[in-house]
């Protein structure tokens, strides 16, 4: 039997009368189209080819993921002020990115019982990225964003690239979503800005 969620409504094919009634206990989520919308914009901006050919980002697996988690943190941040239906879409969307690097940890060939050790790291990793990076935006501090970001990006390097063309893209996105009006995050229209 195929494991995962079963859409509402679908049949169980070998117990075709609990669909009915696990279905009454399935969580709603009419939000879905508006985080997949959304994540789609997220991860489609966090791709984009000058984040790595011209703000030092490397094109890795890691760098990858610390540019999903950079655009990840400026949508949690523009949503933090959010009423609670963007909040709670942030938080899905939020879900959604882990989600997403279970499976490509999964598809990387990692083994089914390493895989919760690695998620709990990389859950550690964001968070902790999320309050440094906040610190340093909160105080307007290029700087220590861009020393943050090199210490998070080139973690053994011993001559760190310059990342404050990063920082100060991470800041131009931040001015940029906070002027998204919050018609545009209820329904997951907002986007990152491209690199100048």
């Amino acid at each position: 039997m195929q494991q995962g969620r079963t859409p509402a409504g679908v049949k169980i094919e070998a117990f075709p009368e609990k669909t009915m009634i696990f279905g009454l206990f399935r969580k709603k989520n009419n939000n879905q189209a508006i985080v997949d919308r959304q994540y789609a914009a997220l991860t489609a901006a966090a791709r984009m080819p000058d984040l790595y050919e011209r703000l030092n980002v490397p094109d890795t697996v890691m760098g990858r993921f610390e540019m999903l988690s950079i655009a990840m943190i400026l949508f949690f941040r523009r949503t933090r002020a959010s009423a609670v239906s963007g909040q709670e879409i942030a938080q899905e969307i939020v879900d959604a990115f882990f989600q997403d690097i279970d499976y490509s940890i999964r598809e990387l060939g990692i083994g089914d019982n390493s895989v919760p050790k690695r998620m709990k790291k990389l859950a550690g990793m964001f968070y902790g990225r999320l309050e440094a990076y906040s610190k340093a935006m909160d105080a307007g501090d290029r700087e220590a964003l861009a020393l943050a970001l090199q210490r998070n990006i080139y973690p053994e390097s011993p001559v760190p690239a310059d990342l404050s063309g990063l920082a100060d893209w991470m800041m131009a996105a931040e001015a940029q979503l906070s002027a998204v009006p919050e018609e545009m995050i209820a329904s997951g229209a907002a986007t990152l800005p491209p690199v100048v």
